[in-house]
């Protein structure tokens, strides 16, 4: 059975996928869709990154085709899943070192990167499901309880009443 925080990472993974699904099928939708979803995989690149000592080579806002997009979603996906299946208590506790994109050095542990990198992403999944919608789109359901039942949340459509 998957830990906690596997399950974040399958959701990360599967709520990646549907938003890059929704942006194919929303053509022409808002443009703040796809450069918040390039943020969210950016910052998903940069923090396996500094995960892994590593200096990233993507900006932290870059600008990305939908393909580019699906390539980065999948090269997370996979390093993510790697990371959060070997982490056992000690491992999430490992001190990781870096500089932030504002030249300030910073230490946290990898269990804080990790619940920050899931958290960033459901936050800024958000507001580019607002973004589809602003242009006409029908935004990706990506709550996680939709994800752990295998039956997306419903959705409301603009001319219906908030719930």
């Amino acid at each position: 059975m998957p830990t906690q925080l596997q399950k974040l990472f399958l959701h990360l993974a599967w709520a990646d996928a549907e938003v890059l699904q929704a942006l194919r099928s929303a053509a022409g939708s808002e443009p703040r869709a796809l450069t918040y979803f390039a943020h969210v995989l950016a910052a998903e690149h940069v923090w396996l990154a500094r995960i892994r000592g590593e200096l990233a080579r993507m900006a932290v806002w870059p600008v990305l085709s939908l393909d580019e997009c699906a390539v980065a979603a999948a090269d997370s996906a996979d390093a993510f899943s790697a990371i959060v299946s070997d982490a056992n208590t000690d491992a999430l506790q490992r001190s990781i070192p870096y500089v932030n994109s504002a030249g300030r050095a910073f230490t946290s542990t990898l269990e804080d990167i990790l619940l920050h990198v899931a958290l960033h992403g459901a936050y800024h999944r958000g507001q580019v499901s607002i973004f589809v919608r602003d242009g006409g789109g029908i935004p990706a359901p990506t709550d996680y309880i939709g994800f752990a039942r295998g039956v997306p949340a419903a959705t409301t459509h603009r001319d219906s009443p908030p719930a």
